[in-house]
């Protein structure tokens, strides 16, 4: 059980305060109040209840099993404390267990590891994406993160090898995403989508491929993906929006090098990078 603990500034009700000045989501606050897992000086109250100003708020948040079935296989934790996991996913393997996933999945691999911890991505990766994830221990640690994706309080950013050389060889795309005509997976730019941005940097070139920074302002399925591919520059061994090659079995060239995100109980920056793995850096 982890439990989270608040001194209270100013007076106001305890609903408010749960909300705003802890962070917690209305689905959360409704959970925990049948619990008695609220509590006011070490005292389980209702979420109407006044507080004063030096009152001592408490949330005693539930845990739970893992949802997925166990599976063997290495998981790199970078880091971990009592609120959150940074992982760096290998690739090709499946973020999320699912009735299309029942074989080997992360989510299994870490419901081995930690069967009385759910498992709560941040930032999901794709089944051919390698590199960091964050995933958080308890759903209040989920809610603040996910409310910081996007900002400049959790930031991704990412390196590829792409057929071709960008034109320009750095800039910014802009362009909507939506689901394309007649598939349940395959995305596309399209009018109507949602809006996407994300911002590139060729690295260098070699071969007729380059290696590109990428960074991540908006977070569509496949962003990267159909966005290079968009510019004529399509991920390397993308089966999807490029061409798969045998040079990178089951995956493709696109890795989560590094993530600085602000740590949703401290405050504290937080940076950590992952090097690109060797059968990418073959390629260039």
């Amino acid at each position: 059980m982890k439990t989270i603990a608040r001194a209270v500034p100013a007076a106001q009700s305890l609903g408010r305060f749960l909300r705003g000045e802890m962070g917690l989501s209305h689905h959360q606050v409704s959970s925990l109040k049948p619990l008695n897992a609220i509590l006011v000086n070490g005292v389980p109250r209702h979420t109407n209840y006044y507080l004063s100003p030096g009152d001592v708020v408490e949330v005693r948040l539930k845990g739970g099993p893992a949802a997925a079935r166990p599976c063997e296989g290495p998981v790199h934790i970078v880091y971990e404390d009592s609120d959150l996991f940074i992982i760096d996913k290998s690739a090709p393997l499946p973020t999320l267990s699912s009735v299309h996933k029942d074989g080997d999945t992360l989510e299994g691999r870490m419901a081995r590891l930690y069967p009385d911890t759910p498992f709560r991505p941040v930032n999901r990766l794709d089944k051919g994406t390698s590199g960091l994830m964050c995933a958080a221990r308890h759903a209040h640690a989920q809610y603040a993160l996910s409310a910081l994706l996007h900002t400049d309080k959790f930031q991704r950013e990412y390196l590829a090898v792409v057929e071709g050389v960008p034109s320009p060889l750095s800039g910014v795309i802009d362009a909507p995403i939506g689901k394309a005509e007649g598939s349940a997976v395959k995305r596309e730019v399209r009018q109507g989508g949602q809006k996407s941005v994300t911002e590139y940097e060729t690295v260098k070139s070699a071969g007729g491929l380059s290696l590109v920074r990428l960074r991540l302002f908006t977070g569509r399925t496949h962003q990267i993906r159909v966005h290079m591919a968009h510019i004529g520059c399509p991920v390397f061994g993308d089966f999807l929006y490029g061409r798969e090659s045998s040079r990178l079995p089951g995956r493709f060239a696109l890795h989560s090098w590094r993530i600085t995100m602000e740590h949703p109980a401290t405050g504290e920056m937080m940076t950590f990078e992952s090097p690109l793995p060797e059968d990418i850096q073959r390629l260039i």
